[in-house]
């Protein structure tokens, strides 16, 4: 029988992901791909603050290489999950490292994300609870707690009167309910991010349409 080699842990591609566990890679992309929806653009630099277990293994299980490519926007699929590092790097990207790994943090798989473009900038603190699901637990320093496994829409918005009745309208119109809604704000007047956790899977033309209102930056879907 002849045994196959492989160079990297990320060459072991299973049905949903790539890499050997799903708390450590495929948890860590998602979270960094909240953060790349939310965000709305590729950032010029990134912090991660790893706790705990992330901290003392994120080399070796690749959850560097999958935080990376979740900021870039990557599914947990995604062949060049093993090379995001150099892609990051080709794009100018600048990385850091902020590793505890003795911490408080209240779950061993917990990252904290601080992402910059200019002036604009957001920080993001999530944990991988095992199957590749994630919750996240601070938004800009507000405490939330979203799970994403229910069919989540995220908005980045102009913080306008009306905005959010806007968005509701139209759900209601294509006849989605909401289970649970947070907004939260950079400032009175700046961006603002709504993030809907609703009933329906069926969101696609809704969010179209959202996508069309004035002063909305940019919409995402998590199905």
């Amino acid at each position: 029988m002849k045994t196959q080699k492989f160079q990297s842990v990320f060459d072991i591609i299973g049905p949903v992901m790539i890499g050997p566990s799903s708390s450590h890679t495929a948890g860590a992309v998602r979270i960094g791909k909240v953060v790349n929806s939310i965000f709305g653009e590729i950032p010029e630099e990134v912090t991660f603050h790893l706790y705990n277990s992330f901290a003392k293994t994120y080399r070796g299980h690749g959850t560097d290489k999958a935080l990376v490519a979740g900021i870039m926007g990557m599914d947990t699929d995604n062949p060049d999950i093993k090379n995001s590092l150099e892609i990051a790097s080709k794009k100018g990207i600048k990385i850091y490292w902020n590793v505890m790994k003795e911490s408080n943090a209240p779950h061993p798989n917990t990252v904290k994300i601080s992402v910059k473009k200019g002036d604009k900038s957001m920080s993001i603190t999530g944990i991988s609870i095992g199957g590749g699901n994630i919750n996240v637990t601070e938004l800009n320093g507000f405490p939330v707690s979203l799970s994403m496994n229910t069919p989540t829409i995220i908005t980045v918005h102009q913080d306008i009167p009306g905005m959010i009745a806007q968005v509701t309208e139209i759900l209601s119109e294509h006849n989605i309910n909401v289970a649970q809604m947070n907004v939260t704000r950079e400032s009175a007047g700046q961006k603002a991010i709504m993030i809907i956790e609703v009933d329906s899977h069926d969101c696609q033309e809704a969010v179209k349409q959202i996508a069309k209102i004035p002063n909305l930056h940019n919409v995402n879907f998590f199905g």
